[in-house]
């Protein structure tokens, strides 16, 4: 969905795509090619049952989107270290948010854990992970984002498919078509499930005879748990713990190697608060940062949460900011490094002090863009240091951060 904050549509992306037998030119190479991909898709959403008039009030007007094809052709520049990644996605604003937000819809998230038997803070979690608790949903619209890469892209099957499921949704009533505002890859919602996901797995969990993940949180928080569920969510059962490994660990890692709870105790692994570890519950050990950081026996519970956004750091994000909002303590292991990572308040201080600094870092919006990593280049090389680009402890003390 997005290299800081990825959703299902980061999942869909590796996932199945879906095909309805029409043949399009997949990279136009001009306006009007573009043009007539776009009545292809048009006559693609007709034939699968969309009616006339929605599909072209969805697609009149869709125009060759240089910003949506950029985002969706973007590399990172450099693999964000867990330490980061955690630090701006389990800050102390996210987990004080959480908690007032948990207040809020108490009865909701009470009711969906006892619907679906998953824990009520994971669903929080992955609320403010996806969307800062509906705040931040994306601005996209869906069906011209979802044509620029349906007709420009590789994916010319899949996105046509989300494209589609896009529509049906209106067209059953779920959502109006000016709902349809997400990231550029189709994900959508305060829980950004992507189109196909959203026909399948949505629920009306707040019983209006509409699933509108939009603008209903219990419909969005339902829907996530119900998700969860059918990813293969145990009622009951842990998803993760923080342990320590010996410094001279050498023995198998992974989320798919499980072991029984006793078999990584006569491997040297404790529990992070230095409890033993016992029983014949499978985990598999994650070492994120290698042995001197962090460990993280994870269970199955974990994969399913896994499967939400095929990545392993996203998992434990989650996992972790869901222990915090419970009232968990942070991580007892320091992580590997000595230029500690910023919140999302420090990030957006970093790039406020480096614009009144002199360097263009682009929007000041506390997200970290080639820009930003440039100004801290040349930040960094100003004060004598390696030119990373890192947000960091250390650049931002350099340019007066506290």
């Amino acid at each position: 969905m997005r290299t800081a904050i990825p959703g299902l549509a980061a999942r869909a992306l590796v996932g199945a795509t879906l095909a309805f037998g029409f043949s399009f030119a997949p990279m136009p190479a001009s306006a009007a090619s573009f043009s007539s991909c776009v009545q292809s898709l048009k006559q693609a959403a007709v034939a699968a049952g969309v009616s006339p008039r929605l599909a072209a009030r969805a697609l009149d007007g869709a125009r060759v989107d240089d910003e949506v094809l950029r985002k969706s052709r973007a590399q990172p520049e450099f693999k964000t270290p867990i330490w980061d990644y955690l630090g701006f996605l389990v800050d102390e604003e996210r987990i004080a948010d959480g908690k007032t937000m948990m207040r809020r819809y108490d009865r909701v998230l009470r009711a969906a854990e006892e619907r679906y038997g998953v824990n009520r803070y994971v669903i929080a979690a992955i609320w403010g992970v996806e969307s800062n608790f509906g705040q931040d949903a994306g601005d996209d619209f869906l069906p011209h984002a979802l044509a620029n890469v349906a007709c420009h892209g590789s994916r010319t099957k899949f996105f046509r498919g989300e494209l589609i499921s896009a529509l049906k949704l209106v067209q059953r009533g779920d959502l109006d078509l000016d709902e349809l505002y997400g990231s550029w890859a189709g994900a959508f919602g305060q829980t950004q499930f992507i189109p196909s996901t959203y026909e399948r797995l949505a629920v009306d969990f707040d019983g209006d005879g509409r699933r509108d993940l939009v603008k209903s949180v219990p419909d969005a928080l339902g829907s996530t748990a119900n998700y969860l569920r059918r990813a293969g969510w145990r009622p009951g059962e842990a998803y993760m713990i923080e342990v320590k490994v010996p410094a001279s660990y050498k023995g198998p890692t992974g989320r798919s190697r499980k072991a029984s709870l006793s078999t990584w105790a006569k491997r040297g692994v404790i529990r992070a608060d230095g409890a033993h570890l016992s029983g014949g519950s499978q985990a598999g050990l994650l070492l994120p940062s290698g042995p001197r950081g962090p460990g993280f026996l994870v269970f199955r519970n974990f994969d399913a949460i896994y499967s939400y956004n095929q990545a392993e750091s996203y998992a434990l994000a989650i996992s972790h900011l869901a222990d915090r909002m419970a009232g968990y303590p942070g991580l007892r292991t320091a992580w590997p490094t000595d230029d500690p990572p910023l919140s999302r308040a420090e990030r957006f201080e970093l790039q406020r002090l480096l614009l009144a600094q002199g360097y263009d870092v682009g929007e000041v919006d506390g997200k970290v863009g080639p820009m930003t990593r440039d100004a801290i280049k040349k930040a960094e090389q100003r004060f004598g240091m390696e030119p990373t680009g890192r947000p960091g402890g250390k650049i931002y003390r350099k340019l007066g951060g506290r």
